[in-house]
C-alpha cells in the first residue's frame, strides 16, 4: 500500500483542514462586515441620565437620532444606579446629555468615564446660571454655597438651556441636519414661553401671606426665585434625598412653620411621604400633604409624563395648597 494512501486511509491529509480554515475565514470575514454594515447604517445615538432632560432632549433631536434615557419614570435622581448595559450605553454614544451639580450621585461616575473614553459630555445644571443654597433662606444646613442642582423648577432657565442643548448636538452629532435642529428648538422654546406666562398668571392667585413653601427635601428654590415664593424649610434638610433628618430638625421645621402660618408640605411623588406625615403628627395635624412631581416625570399617560405637563401638574397642585382651593 503506498504511503499515499495510507494516509487517505489514516485520515490523514491536507485538505480538510485547508477547507476548515477557509469556511472559518469566511466566517469571520462575513462578521467584519456585517458589523461595519451595522455600525455605518446605524443611527447616531444620544443618551441622558435623568428622564426629564430626556423628554426636552427628544424635542429637540426629534427624528435626527436616537435619545436612549436612563433614569425610569417615577425614579429618585439622587438614588438609581445603572446597569451594566447602560454604563456601555454612555461610552456608545456621540452625545451624554446630564443634569450634574452632583444630581446624579450613582451615575457621574459613568459620565466620566465615557467623557474620558473621548465621548462629548454636557451638563446642563453648570450652564443653566446655577443658584446656591443659602441656609438664612430657609437652606440646608451643611451645604450653603453650594450649588442647586434643581433648576428645571424655573421654565426661564429651562428655555435657556434649549438652545445650548441644541448647539451641543449640532457640534457633536454630525449626521443631523442643523436646520432641523435649530426649528424643533425654536418651537419647544416658544412652549416654554407660553408655560412661563400661564404659571405667573396661575402663581397671582396666592396672597403675599401664603407663598411660603415647606418641601419634602430642598428641591424648588429656583421656582420660589422666579415667582417670588420663600421656602421656609424642607423635611429632608438637604438638596439631597439621601440625607435625613433628626428630631431637633423637625422640631426647627415645625417651629418655623407654625410661625409662619403655613399648613401645607409639599412632597414628591417618587418619594415615601412618611416624613411628612410625621411633620403632620409633629403638628397635631391640620397639615396637608400635597404631592407633586418635582424630580422624575411620571409613566406614560400619568399625568406627567412629559416636563410641561409636569409644570403644568406641580402649578395647579400648589396653587390649590397654598390657596385651599
Amino acid at each position: 500500500m503506498s504511503l499515499t494512501e495510507a494516509k487517505r486511509r489514516a485520515g490523514v491529509g491536507t485538505a480538510r483542514p485547508r477547507h476548515l480554515i477557509a469556511s472559518l475565514l469566511a466566517l469571520v470575514t462575513a462578521m467584519t462586515a456585517t458589523a461595519c454594515t451595522t455600525t455605518a447604517e446605524g443611527r447616531p445615538r444620544i443618551v441622558v441620565t435623568t428622564n426629564i432632560l430626556g423628554d426636552v432632549t427628544r424635542e429637540i433631536v426629534g427624528g435626527e437620532a436616537d435619545v436612549t434615557v436612563l433614569m425610569k419614570p417615577n425614579a429618585d435622581p439622587h438614588t438609581f444606579g445603572l446597569s451594566a448595559v447602560q454604563a456601555a450605553e454612555l461610552e456608545q454614544a456621540e452625545l451624554v446629555v446630564y443634569n450634574g451639580l452632583g444630581l446624579e450621585e450613582n451615575v457621574l461616575r459613568h459620565v466620566d468615564a465615557a467623557r474620558e473614553s473621548g465621548v462629548a459630555t454636557f451638563a446642563v445644571g453648570e450652564a443653566a446660571g446655577p443658584l446656591t443654597f443659602h441656609t438664612a433662606d430657609g437652606g440646608p444646613e451643611g451645604e450653603e454655597g453650594q450649588p442647586d442642582p434643581h433648576f428645571w423648577t424655573d421654565p426661564d432657565r429651562m428655555h435657556k438651556v434649549t438652545g445650548l442643548i441644541a448647539d451641543q448636538v449640532i457640534e457633536h452629532v454630525k449626521s443631523v441636519d442643523p436646520g432641523m435642529i435649530r426649528a424643533n428648538a425654536d418651537r419647544y422654546a416658544k412652549q416654554l414661553s407660553d408655560l412661563t406666562s400661564w404659571m405667573e398668571k396661575s402663581f397671582g392667585q396666592v396672597p403675599a401671606d401664603h407663598r411660603s413653601l415647606v418641601t419634602n427635601h430642598h428641591v424648588f428654590g429656583y421656582l420660589a426665585d422666579r415667582f417670588g415664593f420663600e421656602v421656609i424649610g424642607a423635611v429632608i434638610p438637604s438638596g439631597t434625598t439621601l440625607a435625613s433628618p433628626s428630631s431637633s430638625d423637625l422640631r426647627s421645621l415645625t417651629q418655623a412653620m407654625e410661625k409662619a402660618g403655613v399648613r401645607t408640605v409639599f412632597a414628591d411623588s417618587s418619594q415615601p411621604k412618611r416624613l411628612a406625615e410625621v411633620l403632620r403628627t409633629e403638628m397635631g395635624g391640620g397639615v396637608r400633604v400635597v404631592e407633586l412631581h418635582s424630580e422624575s416625570l411620571t409613566a406614560k399617560g400619568a399625568g406627567a409624563d412629559t416636563y410641561l405637563r409636569m409644570m403644568r401638574a406641580n402649578t395647579t397642585a400648589m396653587v390649590t395648597g397654598l390657596t385651599g382651593t
